[in-house]
Formats: structure tokens, C-alpha cells, sequence
């Protein structure tokens, strides 16, 4: 029996989904395209998970596109490789729960666009990434030149995209890119550990901050300012008085427990 090319494991609200192709480098072969692409969006609609995980198995987080199986396909093979891949992409961006990046390897070109539309990125210190798109002569069609600036700023994605050269899990830190690197065999304890930190936020505001952020990050700061406060004059009628001092006293003693004052 051939084993799955995406494993989805669920545990007290986490899904973690792990690309399985290792010997491939977790290449977007069509099938796992497809399945990875019906995982977010079946997740959208789970409302026992609540945070996701992605990661890849082996020595690699997702080399992007199969290129060996596309090289024997038909012509238009790649146009439809590239909607299939936007797909994921966008149901990724789709899903109002955040996603938590544990980059493992090689994040090379579409998997370094799998590595974008997270929300989160924690690397292990073996994670390295490559936009390599300029060498291999495709132009990037699920976000990357668009994102990847507004990250980490447009002359180091300059830099990156127009060189195909390799960023370290530290440099990537450094940058703006990862928010933390960890040793790889802690990677995917430490995003559990984050994980369930965002799992002890309130849930409608989990879902509800994320929205923000991530609609936000599409307008103008004013816009988003606008947004924002319409937002946050909707929601005040929603809440108590008693409903506040008890988060706040839950956060008071989450602030003593973890050795604030």
C-alpha cells in the first residue's frame, strides 16, 4: 500500500499537515497539489481545529513545482500546474485560522510560496530558501514578488529573486522572514508550543484578528486604520463588563505564571 503524499494528523484543536514526498523534496506533484488544496479547504469547514501546521517530511519543507513530472506531460501542463498551485495558495490564504509555518529544509521557489502564504514561519536551523523562478525562466504567479518585498523590504527581495541565490534559516531570521529558528529536532514542538498559545486566545478573536491583519495588509495604512475601528466599534457591543474583567484577569495570571509582574 502506497503511503499518502500529504499526511493530516488532528489533536486538541491542531491539525498538522505534512507533505510526504521526501524522496521527491516534497515536490507539487499533481496529486499532492490536488490533496493539499482539498485539506485547507476542508479545514475552513472543521471548527474542531482551530490552528494548522504545515511542514514537510524528510529533508525538505517543498522544492516546488514536479518539474520531472511536468518535463513528461503535455504542453499545457504547466499553465494548468501553476492554477492548481494558486489554488492552494489561495485556499491557504482563504483559511481563517492561522497557519503555522514549520520549515523544515529546502523551501525552493513554490514551496517557498507555500512558505509565504503562512502566517507564521519557524525554521529549523537546516531551513534554507530560494526563489529561483529568474533561473528557471518562469515568472511567479502565486504572489511571491508581490509578498516577499512587503516582508522583508523591496531591496533584499530584489536581491533574492533576481540572484536565485539561497537565504540561511539565521539570515531569514535576521531579515524579517522567520520569526524564529530553532533546532531541528525541537521544530515542531516549538510550533505546537505556539500553536496552543493561540489556542488559549479567545476563538472569535483568533479568527476575527487574523481577518484583520491579513485585509488589512491589502489597503492603505489609512484604510486599514478605518477598518480597524469600524471593527472594533462592532464588536464592543458584543461584550460585558464581566466578560472583559474575566479575560483580564485571565491574562493577569497567564503574565504571572510565565514571570511577568
Amino acid at each position: 500500500m502506497t503511503e499518502p503524499v500529504l499526511e493530516v494528523e488532528r489533536d486538541e484543536g491542531i491539525a498538522l499537515l505534512t507533505l510526504n514526498r521526501p524522496k521527491a523534496m516534497n515536490a507539487l506533484s499533481r496529486e499532492l497539489r490536488a490533496d493539499l488544496a482539498r485539506a485547507f479547504e476542508e479545514l475552513r469547514n472543521d471548527y474542531s481545529i482551530r490552528v494548522v501546521i504545515l511542514t514537510g517530511a524528510g529533508k525538505a519543507f517543498c522544492a516546488g513545482l514536479d518539474l520531472e513530472e511536468l518535463a513528461a506531460s503535455e504542453a499545457e501542463a504547466g499553465q494548468l500546474a501553476g492554477d492548481e498551485g494558486l489554488r492552494v495558495v489561495n485556499a491557504m490564504r482563504k483559511l481563517d485560522k492561522p497557519i503555522v509555518g514549520a520549515i523544515n529544509g529546502f523551501a525552493i521557489t513554490g514551496g517557498f510560496e507555500l512558505a509565504l502564504a503562512c502566517d507564521v514561519l519557524i525554521c529549523s536551523s537546516d531551513a534554507k530558501f530560494a526563489d529561483t523562478h529568474a533561473r528557471i525562466g518562469v515568472m511567479p504567479g502565486w504572489g511571491l514578488s508581490q509578498i516577499l518585498s512587503r516582508v522583508i523590504g523591496p531591496y533584499r527581495a530584489r536581491e533574492l529573486s533576481l540572484t536565485g541565490n539561497f537565504l540561511d534559516a539565521a539570515t531569514a531570521e535576521r531579515w524579517g522572514l522567520a520569526n524564529r529558528v530553532v533546532a531541528p529536532e525541537v521544530l515542531i514542538h516549538a510550533c505546537r508550543d505556539l500553536a496552543r498559545d493561540m489556542l488559549s486566545c479567545d476563538p472569535v478573536l483568533l479568527r476575527e484578528y487574523k481577518r484583520n491583519i491579513d485585509q488589512g495588509w491589502e489597503m492603505s495604512y489609512a484604510d486599514g486604520r478605518r477598518l480597524e475601528s469600524a471593527r472594533f466599534r462592532a464588536h464592543l457591543q458584543t461584550l460585558t463588563a464581566n466578560a472583559i474583567a474575566d479575560r483580564r484577569e485571565q491574562v493577569t495570571e497567564r503574565g504571572r505564571s510565565q514571570g511577568g509582574s
